[in-house]
């Protein structure tokens, strides 16, 4: 019997035309129990394959007791649960992970990186985009674009107010997940698909992009593009950023190592190894001229940034004499405020 990378049971929302706006798995699996799979081979004809197969209430019901019966007592509680939604039902089985084809196997792709299940990088999500509607996520759940003016106006006839939070193919994360340990100011600036680790603190102007996240723990108050990973005890000050592979990164793969610290207004377009600097303004890119010291603060070479990617201990700044970009072995750790991490 083949194993399966990954499946969920979940509810979501569909247009007048029947087609996936989002959909909703509260407790995804990653390489689920072999047992549970074969229930619903019996249940629901499932024959292999990637698939999203929508379910009757009476399916539903019928995995419920099936599962309780198998022993899956928590399974079975979510079955019994969505047995009592007016929402579409689905199950959606990943048996490799293949490039997902239908909304509902790119939504749960999203989850397992929200749920901490997998990190970015580690599900295939290529082709993800037309697969997402672009909606409009309001107060009373997504909405197709098509059919906002009409429920904009029925809302008004009704005395009350559709709110519309954001038009866009991507949802926030808490709207489907809360990541245990985790603090959040504004929950819009961070995507589902966000992988965000135990002990982060994402302030205000904080962004986490989906594929992207933190190991945690970590100070985030600047970007973190679609592809970026940082790793635990680093820093981004306020409005610094990171160049992601969506936005002119190419196939580079953006990321921070550990006790890292991008200053205010800092970004960087290189990877980065452990305990490294970008001080504040200074933004490096792959082809930036840096010029290299030695241990007397004389230069010794002069590279291009993309040749320092991945290495550790290194401290980019501007010479605030001739305006060179200058590298030097990083002395000073970077280490977070204890303090303000510890009650997460």
């Amino acid at each position: 019997m083949s194993t399966i990378f990954a499946m969920a049971l979940g509810c979501g929302t569909k247009n007048r035309d029947e087609h996936w706006l989002e959909v909703f798995y509260p407790d995804p699996y990653l390489k689920p129990d072999p047992k549970l799979v074969d229930v619903i081979r019996e249940e629901v004809g499932y024959e292999g394959g990637n698939a999203a197969l929508e379910l009757t209430h009476r399916q539903v019901q019928h995995l419920a007791r099936e599962w309780r019966d198998a022993g899956f007592e928590h399974e079975a509680s979510y079955a019994v649960a969505f047995q009592e939604s007016e929402q579409p039902l689905v199950l959606t089985i990943l048996e490799t992970d293949a490039e997902p084809a239908s909304t509902p196997e790119a939504y749960l792709k999203l989850h397992l990186l929200s749920h901490r299940l997998v990190k970015p990088h580690g599900v295939v999500l290529s082709g993800i985009f037309p697969l997402l509607p672009n909606v409009a996520w309001t107060n009373e759940g997504a909405i197709d674009l098509n059919e906002l003016p009409e429920r904009q106006l029925l809302a008004r006839l009704n005395g009350k107010l559709l709110e519309v939070n954001s038009v866009d193919k991507f949802p926030k994360m808490t709207d489907y997940v809360v990541p245990a340990g985790v603090r959040i100011a504004d929950t819009a600036r961070v995507r589902l698909g966000a992988y965000v680790g135990e002990g982060t603190t994402v302030m205000h102007e904080g962004f986490i992009n989906f594929n992207a996240g933190t190991e945690g723990p970590g100070m985030i108050e600047g970007r973190i593009s679609a592809g970026v990973f940082v790793g635990k005890g680093s820093d981004l000050g306020g409005s610094s950023s990171t160049m992601g592979t969506l936005s002119g990164g190419g196939n580079i793969v953006i990321s921070l190592g550990e006790n890292c610290l991008l200053g205010a207004n800092a970004g960087t377009g290189i990877p980065l190894g452990d305990r490294c600097t970008i001080e504040a303004g200074l933004y490096i890119t792959s082809g930036t001229k840096v010029e290299v010291l030695d241990e007397n603060g004389d230069v010794a070479d002069t590279v291009k940034a993309r040749d320092l990617a991945g290495q550790s201990d290194l401290l980019f700044r501007r010479n605030s004499v001739n305006g060179a970009v200058q590298c030097q072995t990083n002395k000073s750790a970077i280490a977070l405020n204890e303090e303000l991490h510890k009650h997460n």
